[in-house]
């Protein structure tokens, strides 16, 4: 079966062509500010990021009537569990209307659809940042409809799970797993027989520290400052997502940057470097406890992973919990084909959004 994958970001556009398992050609298009900026909104690059798909798939002198299904990466709209789905007009509204929030990734379930809908084809999306598969404990905050939220590298996160099990001999359903996604944000998820019990949110700053993201500060710290400093609420979305972290410590949001001047002896990057560290292995460890202590592997993936001296401490700090695997980096295109191609080859059925989303919405209130 023959797939074409589509991940769309702020300022590219990701696509690859499988033939089953192997990738046939794939690139990364980047799109400089000036062809961004005039668009209007996001939704307004559609046509843009359809042509150039196009354009580039023609290059390849390949036809795209020939493809089986075009897999999206999925969007933010409402929470549902992990899986395949099969992009319909409901799902397109929700992503469409962004009540649930604006990114680039809602563009991936959007160009699917027209590819699908012009070559008369399937479209789906497989494992979104939405994916919601909490115990109902979870959900409790301590504030009464203030519940916590699951949003988190979920499609990398399940990929890689399911990668280094497969290394090992276990199966992901059958298996309980620590999976650090360690990116610009970092999201920290109990995998329980298949299923993201527990996970920190850090997009909304839960969890550790990141090179981007503040993760957890003292909720009163946060509304004196907005008080003190008459604040907006996008002021206050930079500071969390954009501003915090690495960049408010350090001025940069690259950690080569960090370990470089920790190792010409300032002791301020060290202690940066090291609280990284401290609040990475804290947050593992409450997914251990999240797991009654009951672990078979911890997995570090995400660009950070590639840092030798972060995984080498990290390692020294959780590797008494369970086993430590490594696999730096994203596995997101690969994961957005096998999703397909588990539906296309009849391993899964593809899921109705509509269907699980209110299952889900039913079924977890408090």
């Amino acid at each position: 079966m023959r797939t074409l994958i589509i991940n769309p970001g702020s300022t590219s556009t990701k696509v690859a062509m499988y033939d089953n398992e192997t990738e046939v050609f794939g690139t990364n298009i980047e799109h400089n500010n000036d062809e961004i900026d005039r668009f209007d909104n996001l939704f307004a690059q559609e046509p843009f990021r359809i042509a150039v798909i196009e354009n580039y798939v023609q290059k390849q002198n390949f036809n795209l009537d020939e493809i089986d299904a075009f897999v999206g990466r999925g969007g933010l709209m409402k929470p549902i569990p992990g899986g395949t789905y099969e992009v319909d007009d409901t799902m397109i509204a929700d992503l469409k209307s962004g009540r649930y929030g604006i990114h680039a990734s809602n563009l991936g379930a959007i160009i699917a659809q027209e590819f699908a809908k012009k070559y008369h084809k399937r479209a789906f999306i497989v494992d979104p940042v939405v994916v919601d598969e909490f115990e109902p404990v979870a959900y409790l905050s301590g504030v009464k409809n203030l519940d916590r939220r699951s949003v988190f590298h979920a499609l990398n996160q399940k990929a890689v799970a399911r990668e280094a099990l497969k290394k090992i001999g276990k199966s992901y359903d059958d298996a309980n797993v620590i999976v650090a996604h360690l990116g610009g944000g970092i999201s920290i998820g109990a995998h329980k027989n298949g299923r993201v019990v527990d996970v920190n949110n850090g997009l909304d700053g839960e969890g550790p520290f990141a090179p981007n993201r503040a993760g957890a500060v003292s909720v009163m710290s946060v509304v004196d400052y907005i008080f003190e400093h008459h604040a907006t609420r996008e002021a206050m979305r930079m500071m969390i997502t954009q501003a915090g972290g690495l960049v408010s410590y350090m001025g940069t949001n690259d950690l080569r940057v960090v370990q470089t001047k920790m190792d010409n002896g300032d002791s301020y990057a060290k202690l940066v470097f090291e609280g990284l560290v401290y609040q990475i292995s804290k947050e593992i460890g409450e997914q251990a406890a999240v797991l009654k202590g009951k672990v078979d592997l911890i997995i570090f993936t995400g660009g950070l992973a590639y840092s030798v001296p972060l995984m080498k401490a990290l390692t020294k700090d959780v590797g008494w919990i369970a086993p430590t695997f490594v696999l730096p980096g994203e596995m997101e295109m690969q994961a957005l084909n096998l999703g397909g191609q588990r539906v296309l080859n009849g391993l899964e059925p593809a899921k109705n959004y509509r269907i699980e989303s209110e299952a889900l919405a039913n079924g977890k209130r408090i």
